[in-house]
């Protein structure tokens, strides 16, 4: 975990109340995709934790969803405003357990941090499908940019307004070696029933400190309660126990 300051590049909307913010700073700490950082706002008490989605030398790219005061107030902010961040947080996915032929799923804001896996995973010379999925069309980004990492990319639409009509699991392809996920836990849950390898969810939790100490986002598991922050946010799909 490492506290330093970042100054903001560009900030602008991509998508409905979704929102890019590229940083320059020190990203050293930055080693795993799906590891998250966690953003300092004046006149915020907890801090905003936003998955990575890309890191590019000194340059750090972040995706948020404006759904609340704090998120509002980023939205807002100009280039060369200065933020201060953790980085370094979170555990990220094991790349090792891929496979050849992996497949990456991303619900709505759970998409960014499948691109900086996709990036890596490719690196390794495997075969990488996407499913992005997302409610209607005015919500969808970043299928251009999966694609032009040469991914296999597929979106879905609750609506049918863009893509594939339905949800993920509507979307899943008859063979894939290991799937790793990030999204909303009704996602989670119809993919637990769905998929067909092993594979790898990451939280998104509410997060009070976003570095252990306040057990505020913790998840059951078969060997007992674990950190979404610390321990995670990803877990494998075998040791989490579901809820009804």
């Amino acid at each position: 975990m490492q506290d330093s300051v970042f100054t903001i590049i560009d900030n602008k909307r991509i998508a409905k109340d979704v929102y890019k913010l590229l940083l320059r700073g020190d990203t050293s700490a930055v080693k795993n995709a799906g590891e998250f950082v966690n953003i300092q706002l004046d006149g915020f008490y907890l801090r905003r934790p936003i998955s990575v989605c890309d890191v590019e030398g000194d340059v750090l790219t972040l995706i948020y969803k404006v759904v609340g005061k704090g998120t509002e107030a980023m939205s807002q902010m100009p280039a060369d405003t200065e933020l201060k961040l953790l980085t370094g947080l979170g555990n990220g996915y094991d790349l090792s357990l891929s496979g050849d032929r992996p497949l990456l799923i991303g619900g709505g804001v759970g998409v960014p941090p499948m691109y900086f896996l996709a990036k890596k995973l490719l690196a390794q010379g495997k075969k990488v499908s996407v499913i992005l999925g997302f409610n209607t069309a005015d919500e969808v980004f970043y299928e251009d940019e999966f694609k032009a990492l040469g991914c296999d990319v597929t979106v879905t639409t609750v609506d049918g307004s863009r893509g594939v009509k339905g949800f993920v699991t509507d979307a899943l392809p008859d063979e894939y070696t290991y799937f790793y996920t990030c999204g909303p836990m009704p996602m989670f849950k119809a993919l637990n029933r769905e998929v067909t390898t092993s594979g790898q969810f990451s939280f998104e939790e509410r997060m009070g400190c976003g570095f252990g100490a306040c057990m505020g986002c913790s998840c059951k598991t078969l060997t007992g309660n674990k950190r979404i922050c610390k321990d995670g946010p990803v877990l494998r799909r075998e040791e989490i126990i579901w809820a009804d």
